[in-house]
């Protein structure tokens, strides 16, 4: 606790909490606005800024919807017409929510209706939760509050309701239009109370404008000054607004013993009083009161410590530690076992160690396209990967057999040209054609070549097929179709459809080095699409529009086995996913030796296009160094 000369002391929530289990019966509570708002209900000071904002709009002839009350700079805009203007009183006078609630509302059924809107959206927070739980142990007596809201009693009546039929304690409840209970509890110590000094929300007469808050009901004021003669008493979330609720707390000072066992005014900071309750703070602590400033920031962190600090059954405790918020800050155990060595991600990615440095050049008598070129040499079964570049064309495959292919346009051989797929686009896609060629080369897979993107699917049992190939095949596929837990290649019961597992491929320049990622796919043989009215052959393409029979067709509606193909991965989690990229890693890789070339030509029949593809996916490395990499185990 903090004081110095002609100011009121302040202390920590922790202290006061101290102090108040000791004799928690001997405190009532009062609580306002504040304690309501980390329930979803608006503040006093969030309403006014509504108010404000329609007072705004409507004066100036603008629709809401066209302002951001939320907005600093609306915000400013706004304060800067009322501080021109006489509307309202001053910011941050006593009397501003009354004139600007009524300034607003001039009707009071339609003010019932403003609160009982806001009230809707409230529900009990663990501020509430405590209080409510220790009202039901009988901890609390009487709470004094102005909010309309029933997240007091409502808390307390569940809090009470989880305990023994004969020990289940229900609290009166006393609003201006009811105080004749409140007057009761009072004279024959009937407790505990809880007494709404402005309205309940389902009161016809609540108070909320000037001249409803000028005079408070005698009734109700004289409960709450008798209750300032016989508590202590703690305020929570109230602003001290309402200058005929300061009324008659001054008037208790003028008692032989006000406030007996304690005066106590929670703010998030001392700063933040207003002049009223300043001078009431003043004024008690002359009187002889034991008054104190608790510093909190909110009703929830104030229940936090008290519930450190106060017993309760434990049905209650229970009922409060569930409804405790999550921390933000929460202790761990410091790990006693060795940490997982780096590198700790991995990458459905190879390494290329070795590509290709050139290809063999080709002179044509007259300029062609590469897709001219493949053609011709599909027709005349020559196997060959082409990169067209005018009247040159850059190729991988037997010279004899492509030079007898093209002969038509006048091939010759012109030597070797060099290839640079970091700055030509032409030579990355010839390493790409020739890369799913050697993936797939003495392997069971399939290479699919498009302009969106290669891949490599798993090659179907043939019938007829050579006995011992087909074991062979079936060994080479045997971690794979282990790593999927089902068949590599069918059919789609449901949409008759074949399917094939695979990967797309993409190459990747990364700090200098290449990189062939592999994504796993299932691909699903869709029938060709009838060509749309007014389509020849030549606009169509080889699919129809260009669509891949085992990809989706989007203008005609989609991917129909989109759904299968989703519940056929879902369940395939991180370890699934791991297990699979390592058998197709091992599949490209160790099968056949990780040095792989295309065409497999013998020496001088050709150039080859050759790839060393390390056997180890690519791994998570740390961005930055610490000494801490370098620990040993």
């Amino acid at each position: 606790m903090s004081n110095s000369d002609n100011t009121v002391p302040t202390m920590s929530a922790a202290h006061f909490a101290t102090a108040f289990a000791l004799r928690p019966n001997l405190v009532s509570w009062f609580l306002g606005a504040g304690a309501s708002a980390a329930s979803g209900i608006p503040t006093g000071y969030a309403m006014i800024r509504d108010f404000k904002a329609q007072i705004f709009c409507r004066e100036n002839n603008l629709s809401k919807r066209e302002i951001d009350a939320a907005d600093p700079v609306w915000i400013d805009r706004i304060d800067t017409y009322f501080r021109q203007t006489s509307l309202l009183p001053p910011n941050g006078d006593p009397t501003e929510y009354a004139a600007a609630f009524e300034a607003v509302y001039p009707q009071a059924r339609h003010r019932r209706q403003y609160i009982d809107d806001a009230i809707m959206k409230g529900t009990p927070c663990f501020g509430h939760k405590v209080l409510g739980c220790l009202t039901a142990a009988g901890k609390i007596d009487c709470v004094f509050t102005t909010n309309f809201d029933p997240l007091v009693e409502e808390s307390a009546t569940a809090a009470s309701a989880t305990l023994p039929v004969a020990d289940q304690i229900r609290p009166t409840v006393a609003a201006i239009d009811s105080a004749d209970r409140a007057m009761r509890c009072l004279n024959e110590s009937n407790w505990p109370l809880v007494a709404k000094l402005h309205g309940d929300y389902q009161s016809i007469a609540i108070k909320n404008t000037g001249s409803e808050l000028e005079k408070q009901d005698t009734r109700m004021r004289h409960v709450l000054i008798e209750a300032g003669k016989r508590f202590g008493m703690v305020f929570v979330g109230y602003s001290g607004r309402d200058a005929s609720i300061m009324d008659a707390l001054n008037a208790i000072l003028d008692a032989p013993s006000p406030f007996p066992n304690g005066l106590y005014w929670v703010v998030s900071s001392a700063s933040r009083l207003l002049p009223a309750v300043t001078d009431f703070l003043t004024r008690a602590e002359a009187a002889g009161v034991d008054a104190a400033i608790v510093e909190c920031a909110t009703f929830d962190e104030l229940a936090a410590e008290i519930i450190k600090t106060t017993d309760l059954p434990e049905t209650l405790l229970n009922r409060v530690m569930e409804g405790r918020p999550t921390p933000r800050l929460v202790p761990v155990q410091v790990p006693s076992t060795d940490v997982r060595p780096f590198p700790i991600l991995r990458y459905s990615a190879l390494l290329i160690e070795k590509m290709p440095q050139v290809a063999r050049r080709i002179r044509l008598n007259q300029a062609t396209t590469s897709t001219e070129i493949r053609e011709i040499l599909k027709e005349k079964r020559c196997r060959a990967t082409v990169a067209a570049l005018g009247r040159d064309v850059a190729v991988f495959g037997a010279d004899q057999s492509i030079i007898s292919a093209l002969a038509p346009l006048g091939a010759s051989l012109a030597g070797t040209i060099p290839l640079d797929p970091v700055s030509d686009s032409w030579a990355i896609g010839l390493i790409y054609d020739a890369l799913a060629r050697a993936l797939a080369r003495h392997r069971p897979l399939i290479p699919r070549y498009k302009r969106s993107g290669h891949s490599l699917v798993v090659a179907r049992p043939r019938e007829g097929q050579d006995p011992e190939r087909a074991r062979r095949q079936k060994q080479s596929l045997s971690r794979l179709r282990e790593a999927y837990d089902s068949n590599l290649t069918g059919k789609i019961t449901k949409l008759d459809l074949p399917f094939q597992e695979g990967i797309y491929l993409k190459l990747d320049h990364v700090d200098g080095r290449w990189w062939c990622g592999f994504d796993p796919y299932t691909f699903v043989e869709l029938p060709k699409p009838t060509p749309l009215q007014g389509d020849t052959v030549e606009d169509a393409g080889p699919f129809g529009h260009d669509q891949d029979p085992m990809g989706g067709r989007p203008e005609r509606g989609g991917d129909p086995a989109g759904d299968w193909r989703r519940e056929r991965w879902a369940t395939r989690y991180n370890r699934n996913w791991a297990g699979i990229i390592s058998a197709w890693a091992q599949l490209l890789t160790e099968e056949g030796g990780s040095t792989r070339p295309a065409f497999g030509l013998s020496e001088g029949a050709g150039v080859d296009a050759v790839f060393k593809v390390a056997p180890v996916t690519g791994w998570s490395r740390p961005g930055h160094h610490h000494d801490y990499f370098d620990r040993r185990r």
